[in-house]
C-alpha cells in the first residue's frame, strides 16, 4: 500500500475543495480518501462504507462532522467524490459539502457543522495526504485528483453527465483554480506518480508502493470482487490478489465484469504464486462456483454447471468432469493465460506462451467449446491453501510489473504474452469494442 502526501504552507483554512475519482478496494476498515493532518488533528473524507467528512481537532468547539445514510459497496467500478469545506458561507449546511457521482450528499445520520469562518488548523498549516486515514494506507485506486487551496467548488466543475447515457463523466481539464498549494494529479507517469500538473509544480511525496494502472474512470477494468466470494477468503493488492489458509479447502472468487454471448473475445492472464491453485469462467445466473445462497460450500473452478477451469495439476474440468489429455501441470510462477471468445464460444488457455491441448484462438481451432450461458460468464480464481494474482490487463502481477509485454493490436490493457488477434481486454472500453 501507498499514500501521497505535501506540506501546505499558509493555506487557507477556511476554504477548500478536493475532487477525486475512485474504485473502491477494501472491505474491513475504514478506506481513505483524502486527509488534511496536523499531528493528532485532522479533517478526513473516508468510507466505511459510509461516506465520512469530520474533523478531530483536540478541544475544538467547531469540528464538523458529516456521517451519511449512504452506503457505497460496489467493487465494480469507479466513482466520483467532492469534499468542499467553505466556513465562510452565512448558511451553516453550506460550509461542509460532499457530493458523490455529481449528485450532493443530503441525507446524514450525523450532521454537525463548524462555526462561520472557522478555520481548520490541519488545512491551513498541515499536510494534504491522499490513500490515507489517520495513519493508516488504503489500497485504492485514485485517479484525476485536484486540490484547489482557497477556492469552494461544486461537483459540477469537475464532472458532467452524459446527455446520450445519463452517467456521470469525467471533465479531463476543468476550468477551477488551484491557490498557491493546490494540486492536480493525473498519475500519467508511472515514474513519477506525484507530478502536479496544476501548474504550480507542487510535487507530492510517495511512501510505500505506488503502482500506475491502466484502470481508470474512462475505461473500467475487471477485477476481483469480494463481495461474490466464498466465506473465509480475501483480495489485495487492488482485488487482483486472492489467498487462502491450509485447512480451508477449495474457495473461488469471481470477476467484476462478465462476458456475454456475441459481445467480442477476451483474453487475461493469471500467475501462480504458490500452492493449489486453478482458473476458468462460470456463468453467475446458474450459480456457477460460488453459491449465491450457501457460499461456504467448497468447490473450484469446473466443478460445477456452466464453468470451465484449468487447475494446476494439468487438468481441464468442465460441468464437474475433466480430462488430463492434452493439459500440462504448471506450478509456482507459472503465468496462465486465458482467451474466451463469446463469438464462437471457446476457451482457450496457454502455459507461459504455449496454448494447451492444440489450441489456437487467432485461427479459431481446438480450444474448448463452451455452452451459451445463461447470463453471463464471469473470470474466477480457484485456491486450496494457494495464492494467485491476476493480470486483467494492469501489467502487474500484484506490485510486480510484466517482464516484457506482449503484442495487442487492439491497444487495451498490457499483458506478458501477445494477446491473440481479435481478442481484448475485459474492461469497458474491451466490452465496446
Amino acid at each position: 500500500m501507498a499514500n501521497l502526501s505535501r506540506a501546505n504552507s499558509s493555506a487557507s483554512g477556511t476554504t477548500a475543495t478536493v475532487s477525486a475519482w475512485v474504485k473502491k478496494v477494501d472491505t474491513s476498515g475504514d478506506e481513505g480518501i483524502f486527509q488534511f493532518k496536523t499531528g493528532n488533528d485532522q479533517i478526513a473524507f473516508y468510507i466505511n462504507p459510509i461516506v465520512k467528512f469530520r474533523s478531530n481537532i483536540s478541544g475544538g468547539t467547531s469540528n464538523g462532522i458529516l456521517e451519511s445514510n449512504r452506503k457505497i459497496r460496489d467493487f465494480s467500478g469507479w466513482f466520483h467524490v467532492v469534499g468542499t469545506i467553505d466556513t465562510t458561507n452565512a448558511t451553516a449546511g453550506d460550509r461542509l459539502r460532499v457530493y458523490v457521482n455529481g449528485e450532493r450528499v443530503t441525507s446524514w445520520g450525523t450532521e454537525t457543522y463548524p462555526s462561520q469562518n472557522y478555520s481548520f488548523t490541519p488545512v491551513s498549516g498541515g499536510e494534504f495526504q491522499l490513500g490515507k486515514y489517520t495513519t493508516t494506507d488504503a489500497p485504492t485506486y485514485l485517479a484525476h485528483v485536484h486540490y484547489c487551496d482557497g477556492y469552494a467548488y461544486n461537483a459540477d466543475s469537475f464532472g458532467s453527465t452524459d446527455s446520450t447515457t445519463g452517467e456521470w463523466k469525467i471533465n479531463t481539464q476543468p476550468n477551477v483554480q488551484y491557490g498557491s498549494n493546490g494540486v492536480f494529479l493525473k498519475f500519467a507517469s508511472s515514474g513519477a506518480m506525484g507530478t502536479d500538473s496544476s501548474g504550480n509544480n507542487n510535487t507530492m511525496s510517495i511512501s510505500g508502493s505506488c503502482i500506475q494502472t491502466q484502470d481508470n474512470p474512462s475505461n473500467n477494468f475487471c477485477t476481483f470482487n469480494p463481495l461474490f466470494r466464498q466465506v473465509d477468503t480475501g483480495t489485495s493488492k487492488g482485488n487482483t490478489k486472492f489467498e487462502t489458509t491450509s485447512g480451508s479447502g477449495w474457495k473461488t472468487m469471481c470477476g467484476t465484469l462478465g462476458m456475454e454471448k456475441n459481445t467480442g473475445k477476451y483474453y487475461m492472464e493469471f500467475k501462480n504464486l504458490g500452492g493449489n491453485v486453478g482458473f476458468g469462467i462460470a456463468d453467475y445466473t446458474t450459480g456457477g462456483v460460488v453459491d449465491k445462497v450457501n457460499r461456504a460450500t467448497s468447490t473450484y473452478a469446473g466443478n460445477n454447471a456452466n464453468s470451465y477451469g484449468y487447475l494446476l495439476q494439468g487438468e481441464f474440468f468442465y460441468n464437474g468432469s475433466y480430462t488430463a489429455s492434452g493439459w500440462d501441470s504448471y506450478t509456482t510462477n507459472d503465468i496462465i493465460g486465458m482467451a474466451v471468445d463469446m463469438e464462437n464460444m471457446k476457451i482457450y488457455f496457454h502455459k507461459n506462451g504455449t496454448y494447451q491441448n492444440s489450441g489456437n484462438p487467432t485461427a479459431g481451432s481446438g480450444g474448448y467449446t463452451i455452452a451459451d450461458p445463461v447470463g453471463a460468464y464471469l473470470p474466477v480464481g480457484s485456491v486450496n491453501a494457494g495464492i494467485l494474482c491476476a493480470n486483467f490487463g494492469n501489467g502487474y502481477f500484484e506490485t510486480t510489473a510484466i517482464s516484457s509485454e506482449g503484442t495487442n493490436a487492439s491497444n487495451i490493457g498490457k499483458f506478458e504474452y501477445d494477446v491473440p488477434t481479435g481478442f481484448t481486454a475485459l474492461s469497458t472500453k474491451g466490452l465496446n469494442l
